[in-house]
């Protein structure tokens, strides 16, 4: 019987990531941003192929793996909003999406907090909000995202199993453990929301805006 490593380790490896994507990982990951597995990238792609996503927020720019996926699924005409508060990581991202031959038109980088910068995007105009930032701050971007998502848009949340510790004895929750657990819990009680805790990548918490 495969481990739960094994089978991870397999559907990491069951698509083949290309140049533009393996380059972008390995800025990523030598910056210390941790990108997105390639089973989550992959994931991502399909999600937004599935509802045809035209316009997508997407929170934690990094070096631009996770973009990258976002921006294969979307629609031809489809614009990706990221949020990111390091402009070098958002300088190696640009250039990922550039070379991969998205064009300015399909990308808006925006540097800043997203607590900050997610209040001055439009209400109900989005089909896609993606967050892998700082787990602290999901209670809020949850918030955010309920607001910013049309009906029948899609959440996704990614890294809230936390290395496992989500399943853990709650009493020993460091503050961002906690506050995944508590984000976990509001989406999974929230009656705007239809939503799945799928055990991809570090955990992907999805979710329908009904």
């Amino acid at each position: 019987m495969s481990t739960p490593a094994g089978a991870a380790a397999y559907a990491d490896g069951y698509l083949t990531e290309d140049d533009a994507l393996s380059g972008a990982r390995a800025l990523g990951t030598s910056a210390g941003a941790h990108p997105i597995t390639p089973a989550g990238g992959a994931a991502l792609s399909v999600l937004a192929a599935t509802i045809s996503a035209r316009a997508v927020v997407e929170i934690g720019t990094g070096a631009g793996v996770s973009g990258l996926y976002l921006l294969r699924g979307m629609s031809s005409d489809g614009v990706l909003t990221t949020i990111d508060v390091d402009p070098e990581l958002q300088r190696s991202a640009r250039r990922t999406f550039l070379g991969a031959g998205y064009g300015p038109g399909r990308l808006r980088l925006i540097n800043g907090m997203a607590l900050d910068v997610l209040p001055r995007l439009t209400d109900g105009g989005y089909d896609l909000v993606v967050a892998d930032a700082v787990p602290g701050e999901y209670p809020g971007y949850l918030a955010e995202a309920i607001r910013l998502l049309r009906p029948g848009g899609v959440l996704v949340l990614e890294g809230v199993l936390d290395g496992g510790r989500v399943a853990e004895d709650a009493s020993a929750d460091a503050p961002g453990t906690a506050a995944l657990r508590e984000t976990a819990a509001l989406v999974r009680d929230d009656e705007r929301l239809l939503s799945a805790l799928l055990p991809v990548a570090d955990g992907m918490l999805c979710a329908v805006r009904r």
